[in-house]
């Protein structure tokens, strides 16, 4: 059975991930695993272990706490708000024409005036 902290880090980490553009693959190979440990953390099957953690954060350039924002909130029930923000990284994920997706980054940056880091 799942922890449902460890479901909201890997709720967390499939955010990171995806709003940097990395795949499940780019992420793997950087920590050494493969991209099915990876699927593994994020739907929270798979603990990450504090190292692990930490190798996330220099990837990704954020602090660890980035990973358990929003955790003070409670676990989400069915009942609960869904957070709009997750929302539109999944439907952004799921677009399969990265000239699209790229066109619609771009918007959004332009709209929010924040820049999103893009994996070089």
């Amino acid at each position: 059975m799942t922890h449902p902290v460890d479901v909201h880090v890997g709720r967390k980490l499939k955010q990171i991930r995806t709003l940097r553009r990395f795949s499940q693959t780019d992420v793997a190979q950087r920590l050494g695993l493969s991209f099915q440990q990876i699927q593994k953390y994020e739907i929270g099957s798979n603990r990450i272990a504090a190292s692990r953690l930490f190798e996330l954060t220099q990837i990704f350039d954020v602090s660890p706490a980035y990973f358990f924002e929003g955790l003070d909130e409670g676990t989400r029930s069915d009942t609960a708000p869904r957070d709009s923000g997750i929302e539109i990284v999944n439907a952004l994920a799921s677009i399969k024409d990265e000239t699209v997706k790229t066109r619609i980054v771009t918007f959004i940056e332009d709209v929010s005036g924040v820049t999103v880091a893009r994996q070089g």
